[in-house]
């Protein structure tokens, strides 16, 4: 019960490390969550969970790098192929020869060997951090594919030495000669097995199909096992796992390929399932790495053994020898830009390109776990030699990492003029990729009862195409800004008012007034989105809490109204619009002037339509508006789908999501009110 309760709140954590993100957006979100994962070991009776890493690793590493090698563009990864070995191997392998000394020759009573593990166990990048950094600023893409490329492959080479070099502290013994050729086995194996256990996988899927087992959620389960069956299987035969989950994801990624366009919706059961587990796994991994600090830390503070300011004196330096290597390295391999997998006739790379490169070297999860696969007794039976001291390292330089990442890329990847018109571009690309994904959602969702509706909802999106061009005419009542979006709710307060006093004059009922509030209150919760949330989350307990009290009739209204009710909703809508437009007209002269005119602007556009007459084909499509209005709905979620969707194979940043979504939010204000 206790370790169900344990899963359960840190569940609860990676959603509440979110929403403080949401508030705190220049803080990303691993930090947030390694906070939230201390501070439930402070308190008293807080979660304390042992980290085991064979667990570790088969449980999040190996579905998150199946994952991984599944979104990551295989054409850049061929590409960037010389430049990824070079990091991935050849970094690896010389940061564990040249620190593994260094470490040693500053901190003697680390034995070499163990130097060498801890030096092994630092060389991996970590692909989950890497990621979740990107998510947020604006890295250059030819860098984002090559993190992406090192942080698949190093995990491996990494893990390897460290393998070897703990071996040679347990037991004294070391071949340099033996060592290679296990590596060479161990990699090339995991990379065999990770791809032949995936290909007969997809067959065994592709002959289920062919036997009519369509089933998706079979399927789905096929999927989700297949990264634990390559980890466990590659594992067994005493090769790289983590390589196997891999190449599974590349192969995996392969074979959508060939499906896609033969079956485009067999994959939509798989896509928003592996979102919401990769969400759970990268939060986990970063609330777990939380969860052991405080015990990490609390052994060398209390220690008398050591002294603490040296401790993190020692720390500070290897995180500084790290990024100096990462940087003369990347330098070295960098002329004509062949880090990149540029030509001869490139130009020399910047400085600054240089220092984002080693800066980007983010370590995480995956050192930890290494740490703390180091044993606790060698083959004498004597402890093994600054185990403790080893493991705080290992964690501080992880906490280095992050901190430097977060604070420093940002700067460096500071936007230019360049840089801008690339952030419109994508921003342009987003927008006209989430647009086209609603459209491809009213298709799925048409039947022959509804082609009418459907018909009209793609025309009004086929408009919004031709208005988010450059040279398109954008109507300001589709996109707001903030201040409009403040005048926006003032108005709404005013139409309220309005209402109300209708109600107090008897010229409405109480039902009528009920549905029109209602659909008030639900256009501001949709504007005031973009305002703080702590406004939106007591507007809705006292929205519920009322209409619980008060027995709201609009609560339990049918959407299906009747014509006398739609002509007095129109009543109430033209006087209400009047009475805004009276009290915005006193504003013309505000600094404000021009928001002004647009929400003035705005309610003269909803008088004139609503005082047109309606022609009998319109009558009788109005008797079936609310189809329309929900293919509406179903694209308005296709759109927050597509820009998740986006974010997460890493095309979009979290700045340019939010604006995506923002842009989503205003056309679901937008058709609220229209309809």
């Amino acid at each position: 019960m206790e370790l169900f309760i344990a899963i359960l709140i840190l569940l609860a954590l990676i959603g509440v490390s979110n929403v403080i993100n949401r508030q705190i957006p220049f803080v990303p979100v691993p930090l947030i969550q390694i906070a939230l994962g201390a501070a439930v070991t402070i308190i008293p009776s807080g979660i304390h969970l042992q980290l085991e890493p064979e667990v570790f690793f088969l449980l999040f590493i190996a579905p998150l790098l199946y994952n991984d090698g599944k979104h990551t563009p295989r054409s850049e990864l061929w590409r960037l192929r010389a430049p990824i070995f070079l990091l991935a191997v050849g970094l690896v392998f010389t940061t564990v020869f040249l620190l593994g000394y260094a470490i040693h020759w500053m901190i003697p009573s680390i034995p070499l060997p163990v130097a060498f593990g801890l030096a092994a166990i630092l060389s991996p990048t970590d692909a989950v951090a890497v990621s979740a950094l990107a998510g947020r600023i604006q890295l250059p893409r030819s860098l984002m594919h090559l993190l992406e490329g090192e942080a698949l492959m190093n995990d491996a080479s990494g893990l390897v030495a460290f393998k070897f070099a703990v071996a040679a502290a347990v037991t004294g013994a070391f071949s340099l000669p033996k060592a290679s050729v296990s590596f060479l086995i161990i990699a090339i194996g995991g990379l065999a097995v990770g791809a032949i256990l995936a290909s007969l996988v997809t067959g065994l899927r592709f002959m289920l199909r062919r036997s009519g087992l369509e089933d998706e959620t079979m399927h789905m389960l096929i999927h989700i096992l297949t990264p634990f069956a390559l980890y466990i299987t590659a594992e067994e035969l005493g090769v790289s796992g983590i390589l196997a989950a891999v190449a599974g994801g590349v192969m995996h990624a392969v074979e959508r390929d060939r499906s896609y366009k033969a079956m485009p919706r067999t994959h939509e059961v798989s896509d928003n399932t592996w979102s919401v587990i990769i969400f759970i796994l990268n939060g986990l991994v970063f609330v777990i790495l939380g969860l052991q600090i405080p015990d990490v830390f609390s052994i060398i503070w209390i220690s008398p053994d050591f002294n603490n300011f040296k401790v993190i004196f020692y720390a500070l330096v290897i995180f500084l020898m790290l990024i100096l290597l990462r940087f003369l390295w990347t330098f070295a391999f960098s002329k004509g830009g062949k880090i990149f997998g540029g030509t001869k006739n490139d130009k020399q790379l910047s400085f600054k390109m240089l220092a984002m490169t080693s800066l980007s070297g983010v370590r995480g999860a995956v050192t930890l776990a290494g740490a703390f696969s180091i044993p606790l007794f060698i083959d004498n039976g004597s402890p093994f030699p600054e185990r403790s001291l080893v493991i705080f390292l290992a964690t501080a330089v992880i906490l280095l990492s992050l901190l430097s990442a977060s604070i420093l890329l940002p700067l460096l990847a500071k936007k230019d003029g360049g840089q801008d018109a690339e952030l419109a571009k994508k921003e342009r690309q987003g927008e006209l990729k989430m647009m086209s994904a609603a459209i491809q959602a009213i298709h799925y969702a048409t039947d022959e009862s509804n082609e009418a509706e459907a018909a009209a909802a793609i025309a009004d999106y086929n408009r919004w195409i031709r208005q988010s061009q450059p040279n398109g005419h954008k109507q300001s009542n589709i996109r707001l800004n903030k201040k409009e979006v403040d005048l926006r709710i003032e108005a709404i307060e005013i139409e309220r008012l309005t209402t109300r006093k209708l109600l107090k004059k008897g010229e409405i009922s109480k039902e009528q007034a009920a549905l029109f509030l209602g659909s008030l209150e639900q256009l501001e919760l949709i504007l005031s989105r973009r305002t703080h949330l702590w406004y939106i989350v007591l507007k809705y307990i006292a929205r519920e809490l009322r209409a619980i009290t008060s027995k709201d009739p609009a609560r339990n209204a049918t959407s299906k109204l009747s014509k006398p009710d739609r002509d007095v909703l129109k009543k109430i809508k033209l006087e209400t619009s009047n009475a805004v437009i009276e009290s915005f007209e006193k504003l013309r002269t505000s600094p404000n002037k021009r928001d002004v005119e647009v929400i003035i602007n705005h309610y003269h556009m909803i008088k004139n339509r609503l005082s047109k007459p309606y022609s009998r084909g319109q009558a009788e499509f109005n008797g079936k508006e609310e189809v329309k209005r929900d293919l509406h709905w179903i694209a308005i979620q296709a759109e927050r789908d597509e820009v998740q969707r986006l974010y997460e194979r890493g095309e979009i940043t979290r700045d340019i999501a939010n604006e995506l979504r923002r842009i989503t939010r205003d056309r679901e204000a937008y058709i609220l009110e229209q309809e």
